[in-house]
C-alpha cells in the first residue's frame, strides 16, 4: 500500500522517537485495517463443515397389507435357575427389500405406556438365510433395529435372551421356581411397516418338566382343554395374527387347579390358579360359587360377549409380584399367596377378577379412537382412559357386590374411603382430572413421593365415583326405570360373538347416554373430567340415598385386611404398609397427606413407623393412640426409623379417627344398595 504524506511536515524536522511515531502510526492503521476486513470476512465467508454421521432411515409407517408369510417363534423357558426366557426367529423376507426393520414392541396395550421392557433383553443377533449379519440400532428410536439384506434375501434369523428380574428393584418379579407369567410383547419383534394384525405368528414354547400352563392361545391341535405339554415339554399353537399373540398371556408353574366358571353352555369362562405351593391353589365350594356368580353377573350386565372362551389367569404368590393386566380373551391376575387359604383377609382385592374381566367389553371390544394403534410402536393418548378405567373401576366394585364376593357394606365403606381421600387431596387444586390420564407416560407407574400433591392415576377411582354419580343421576332422571345398566347393554352388548375392536369417542359416550336417560351429559361429564374440578363428586351417594360422615369407629374387616389397616389419612395424614402388589417392611409410611397434620410434623414417607408413645406400633396401637389423643390433648409421640437413624416426632392431633362412612339419608330411595344388589335381569340367549 502507498503511504501517505506526514500531516505535520517534512520528516527532516522529527526527532528520532517522533520519526518513529510517524513511521509507525499509520502501519498500526494498516494492520488494524487489515485485521477489521479480516474478521468481516470471516464472518461472511462460508466455513468448512463437518463431515455428516450417516444415520439409519427413519422407521417405516405401518401399512394395512399382509406380511409375505408367518414367523416362526420358539421360546425356550427352561433356565428355571436364572430366569432367562430364550428367543429363536425365523422371518421371511419380502422380496427385493434391501433391509429389513425389525420393532421391539413398546407401547402396550394396558398399560397405556411406552413401557415395553426393552432394557431387559440381551444377546441379540441377527443372521441372513444363515450367515451372520450386524444389526444397527436405530439413534433416534432405540426400539428399532436395522438389518440389512443382501440379493436375494430370503430369511432373517434372529435370536435373543429376556433376562427376566431376579430382585424387585429392578423389576417386577415375573418368574420364580413354581411360576412364570409370560408376556409374548416380552419375547418378540416383528417387522415395521405393517399393522398389527396384517402379521402372522407361528409360536411354540417349551417349558421346564413337570410343568403345565394355561393361556387363550389355541393349540396346533386345536385341543383346548389340556394344560399340559406334550412329552418333549414343546407346545405348538395355532398360527395367529400379531395383535391376538400379544394379547394373550400365558402362565405356567408347577401348581395349577382350573375351575370351570362358564355360565351358560355358549359362554366357556374358566379360572386358572398358579400358586407357589400345592395347597393354595384348592378352592372350598363356597369359593367357587362366589366366583362362578361373577360371570354370571358380567353375563346379565352386558348380555353379550365377545371371545371364544376365557380365561382368568390367577396367580397367588409371594415371590412373583402381583399384577392386573387386562386382555380381550383373558386377564392376568395375581395377588397374595393366600387369596384362597385366608379369605377374609382378601377382602381389599376382590374386585380384582371383576375389574380384568370388565375389560373385556370396556377397553379390549370397545376402546377410545386413541387408544386403538396400528401396531405396538405408535403411540397412544390416553384421554379417555376416564372411561376405559374408571367406568370399568365402577363396574369392577359393583360385579363383585353383585356376586356376593363383598358385602354391601363393605363396598359403601371402599366408596367412602375413596371419596374421603380426595377430599384431603391438594393435588385437585391445580390439576384437572383428565391430566391424570398421562400419569403412566408421565411416570411409568413409578411411584410419586407426594401423592395427594402430584396426583396418580387418580382418573381409576375418581372415575369410580362420577360413573356412581351418573347411575344414580339415570336413576332419578328416569324414576328408577332405568340405569348404567341400560347404558351397558346399550354401548358394550353390541356385536355379539365379535372379536373386532370398536372404537368410540367421547360425542359416542355422551350420544349413548342421552338414548339412555336424555340431560346435558356433556356438561356433566366436562365439569367433572376436563374442568378444574376442586369439590369431590359425591352426587352417587346423595342421589342414591346416602351421605358421607366421619365417626371414630374403625372399620374391622379392613383391620383384618391385607389392605386398609394402616390407612390413617383422614385423621393424621399417612398411611402404613403397602399396597396390591407392593413389597416392603409391613411398617414402611406408604403414603403422607400433603399439608396434612403428619406433613406438618415433618414426617415424610422415607420412614418406617417404629412405635407409637413408647410402645411397638401395629395398626391398634396408633389407633388407640389417635383416639386418646383426643380426650388428653397429648401430643402422640411417633418414632420413626430413616435409614440407620432413629427419631421420635410429637404428632400434635386432637380430632380423633375420622373413619369415613356412609350413612343413610332418612326419606329416601336407597338407590345405592339397589344398584349394590344381585342383578334381577335374565340370563341373555346367546
Amino acid at each position: 500500500m502507498d503511504q501517505q504524506p506526514h500531516a505535520g511536515g517534512p520528516r527532516a524536522h522529527l526527532s528520532r522517537s517522533d520519526t518513529l511515531k510517524a513511521v509507525m502510526k499509520p502501519l498500526f492503521g494498516v494492520l488494524l485495517s487489515a485485521i477489521f476486513v479480516s474478521c468481516a470476512q470471516a464472518q461472511t465467508a462460508p466455513q468448512p463443515q463437518p463431515e455428516p454421521v450417516p444415520m439409519p432411515p427413519p422407521v417405516v409407517a405401518p401399512v394395512d397389507k399382509p406380511y409375505v408369510g408367518p414367523i416362526d417363534l420358539k421360546v425356550d423357558v427352561r433356565s428355571v435357575v436364572d430366569r432367562v426366557e430364550r428367543v429363536h426367529e425365523e422371518i421371511p423376507v419380502v422380496p427385493g427389500a434391501k433391509e429389513m426393520v425389525l420393532l421391539y414392541p413398546e407401547w402396550i396395550p394396558g398399560e397405556h405406556a411406552p413401557s415395553g421392557p426393552i432394557d431387559n433383553i440381551a444377546g441379540v443377533v441377527t443372521s441372513v438365510d444363515g450367515k451372520r449379519v450386524q444389526w444397527t440400532r436405530n439413534t433416534t428410536d432405540v426400539y428399532a433395529f436395522h438389518v440389512p439384506l443382501p440379493q436375494g434375501a430370503k430369511t432373517v434369523t434372529l435370536e435373543f435372551d429376556y433376562v427376566s428380574p431376579i430382585k424387585s428393584s429392578v423389576g417386577r418379579i415375573e418368574f420364580s421356581d413354581a411360576i412364570l407369567d409370560l408376556k409374548w410383547n416380552q419375547l418378540l419383534m416383528y417387522p415395521a411397516g405393517y399393522f398389527s394384525r396384517d402379521i402372522p405368528f407361528r409360536p411354540s414354547l417349551t417349558l421346564p418338566s413337570g410343568w403345565k400352563y394355561a393361556t387363550a392361545l389355541e393349540s396346533a391341535s386345536g385341543d383346548t382343554q389340556s394344560n399340559t405339554p406334550p412329552s418333549d415339554g414343546t407346545v405348538h399353537f395355532a398360527e395367529t395374527p400379531l395383535n391376538t399373540l400379544v394379547d394373550s398371556p400365558l402362565y405356567a408353574g408347577v401348581n395349577l387347579a382350573r375351575y370351570d366358571l362358564s355360565p351358560t353352555s355358549t359362554d366357556s369362562v374358566h379360572l386358572d390358579v398358579f400358586a407357589d405351593k400345592p395347597e393354595q391353589v384348592k378352592m372350598t365350594p363356597e369359593e367357587l360359587e362366589l366366583h362362578k356368580k361373577l360371570a354370571l353377573e358380567a353375563d346379565k350386565l352386558y348380555g353379550s360377549h365377545h371371545y371364544k372362551h376365557y380365561d382368568f389367569l390367577l396367580l397367588l404368590s409371594e415371590e412373583v409380584g402381583g399384577e392386573g393386566l387386562e386382555h380381550h380373551q383373558s386377564s392376568e391376575d395375581g395377588t397374595g399367596a393366600d387369596y384362597l387359604t385366608d379369605w377374609n383377609a382378601g377382602i381389599g382385592d376382590r374386585d380384582l377378577l371383576a375389574h380384568e374381566y370388565t375389560h373385556s367389553w370396556d377397553g379390549k371390544f370397545r376402546r377410545p379412537n386413541d387408544l386403538w394403534t396400528p401396531n405396538f410402536n405408535v403411540p397412544m393418548r390416553d384421554d379417555l382412559l376416564w372411561v376405559y378405567e374408571g367406568m370399568t373401576q365402577y363396574w369392577g366394585n359393583i360385579l363383585t357386590a353383585r356376586a356376593g364376593m363383598r358385602t354391601p357394606e363393605q363396598t359403601r365403606d371402599i366408596l367412602a374411603y375413596t371419596a374421603a381421600g380426595f377430599a384431603d387431596s391438594r393435588g385437585r387444586d391445580w390439576r384437572p382430572l383428565v391430566d391424570t390420564t398421562n400419569q403412566e407416560t408421565v411416570s411409568h407407574r413409578r411411584p410419586v413421593s407426594w401423592m395427594s400433591w402430584q396426583r396418580g392415576e387418580d382418573y381409576y377411582t375418581e372415575g369410580m365415583l362420577i360413573w356412581l354419580d351418573a347411575d344414580t343421576k339415570i336413576r332419578e332422571l328416569t324414576g328408577d326405570k332405568r340405569s348404567l345398566d341400560d347404558f351397558c347393554k346399550r354401548f358394550f352388548g353390541v356385536y355379539n360373538g365379535s372379536f373386532v375392536t370398536d372404537q368410540y369417542s367421547f360425542d359416542d359416550v355422551v350420544n349413548n347416554l342421552n338414548a339412555v336417560a336424555p340431560y346435558d351429559w356433556r356438561t356433566f361429564l366436562r365439569e367433572r373430567v376436563y374442568d378444574l374440578h376442586t369439590e369431590v363428586p359425591t352426587g352417587g351417594f346423595t342421589q342414591g340415598g346416602w351421605k358421607l360422615v366421619y365417626t371414630d369407629k374403625p372399620i374391622a374387616w379392613m383391620q383384618k385386611s391385607r389392605r386398609g389397616a394402616g390407612n390413617f389419612s383422614t385423621s393424621i395424614g399417612l398411611s402404613v404398609g403397602g399396597g396390591r402388589g407392593e413389597r416392603g417392611p409391613s411398617n414402611a409410611i406408604s403414603n403422607v397427606v400433603w399439608d396434612g397434620p403428619a406433613f406438618k410434623a415433618g414426617i415424610t414417607p422415607d420412614m418406617e413407623m417404629v412405635a407409637v408413645n413408647g410402645t411397638a406400633y401395629t395398626s391398634k396401637v396408633l389407633s388407640d393412640a389417635i383416639l386418646a389423643a383426643e380426650h388428653d390433648k397429648q401430643p402422640i409421640q411417633i418414632e420413626v426409623r430413616v435409614g440407620d437413624q432413629y427419631k421420635t416426632i410429637p404428632l400434635a392431633y386432637y380430632d380423633g379417627l375420622r373413619v369415613p362412612t356412609l350413612e343413610r339419608t332418612p326419606g329416601t330411595p336407597d338407590l345405592l344398595d339397589e344398584i349394590l344388589a344381585p342383578s334381577k335381569s335374565e340370563l341373555p340367549a346367546m
